[in-house]
């Protein structure tokens, strides 16, 4: 069982201490936006325990902060679960959906009437922009772009019914797993701007590609039966099986070992950032900016794996939503 695959990513676990009172908050607020309702979807959504994974993966977060990451959570996994069912396969369906959530992003205004889905977006689009440094909000509208317009391509991939190459794989999956948002929450959350000159260096570069890569690749070994089951292709493991011609097992353990690899190039370049900040003539303030730019990154892979292994959403999911029907209890996107 994929469940069963441990990772032991070599960067420290911590949770923030508001997680309880993060949980009340959070399920109060899906509610309220009509994202979950009651009954069985209520249920299902309790066992995700997305605060958990706010507080381990923001574990410097509080209050109002650790609220923002566990709505946007919220936001992303309600989300993706609404392209589990019809509306999944119809990339042009998809498209349209998504173009007016990437409207909200460029500006647009609420629609009267707009689903719940659009609603909270829009909302936590505000909530996180809110006297944002200017480049932060012009990077991770880009990012909510890329999110948001990959999901066709997800859609494609379903249609095509086989996994695509490594390269197209990583393209599409890199903008439908959202994980580079959850970067920039992070530093949201952490109150740091980081310098463009370091931020941009090759170092802190390729570390946020791997602080990108290493939650959904492990996502992808957690998530695999529940993926396979309903049609989705852009899977590291299927990815590998198909393009090594390899056994199940083969691939699992080759998706732990883009793992691991990863890892240790991270923890390299890490080592090697305090000499480039020294060398760009960083202030000690843009330094400690840096420095809690590296800490964000590892709390995020550290604390998505830790919470993946914990969660319900993966090991119960077949039980809970058979393959044969939607992935969800209610259609709130009312596409």
């Amino acid at each position: 069982m994929p469940q069963d695959i441990e990772f032991d990513l070599p960067f420290p676990l911590a949770v923030s201490p508001d997680l309880e009172g993060a949980r009340v908050r959070n399920l109060a607020w899906v509610q309220a936006r009509g994202l979950i309702t009651g009954g069985e979807s209520l249920d299902w959504y309790r066992s995700w325990d997305m605060p958990r994974l706010a507080a381990y993966g923001f574990p410097y977060a509080r209050g109002r902060e650790l609220d923002l990451c566990a709505d946007v959570m919220a936001f992303f996994f309600v989300f993706d679960d609404q392209l589990d069912g019809p509306l999944g396969r119809a990339p042009d369906r998809v498209a349209a959906v998504c173009q007016g959530l990437i409207d909200l992003v460029r500006g647009a205004p609420l629609p009267a009437g707009g689903d719940p889905c659009a609603a909270a977006f829009a909302e936590v689009w505000a909530r996180s922009t809110a006297g944002a440094p200017a480049g932060w909000v012009a990077r991770v509208a880009h990012e909510w772009e890329y999110y948001f317009a990959s999901q066709a391509h997800e859609a494609i991939g379903r249609l095509r019914g086989r996994p695509a190459d490594m390269e197209q794989y990583l393209q599409v999956r890199r903008g439908i797993a959202g994980t580079a948002l959850t970067a920039s929450m992070g530093e949201r959350a952490a109150g740091i701007e980081v310098p463009a000159s370091v931020f941009h260096s090759p170092q802190l570069r390729i570390m946020r590609e791997i602080a990108v890569d290493v939650p959904l690749m492990c996502n992808d070994v957690y998530s695999l039966e529940k993926e396979e089951a309903r049609g989705d292709v852009d899977n590291l493991v299927l990815v590998l099986e198909h393009e090594r011609r390899c056994s199940r097992q083969e691939a699992i353990a080759a998706a732990r070992e883009e793992v691991h690899r990863r890892c240790a190039r991270f923890r390299y370049l890490a080592a090697e950032v305090p000499a480039v900040c020294g060398r760009l003539g960083l202030t000690s303030r843009e330094r400690a900016a840096a420095d809690m730019y590296v800490e964000v990154m590892c709390a995020w892979m550290s604390g998505y794996s830790a919470w993946q292994s914990e969660t319900l959403r993966y090991t119960s999911a077949p039980k809970v939503l058979p393959s044969s029907g939607p992935g969800y209890f209610e259609n709130i996107l009312g596409a």
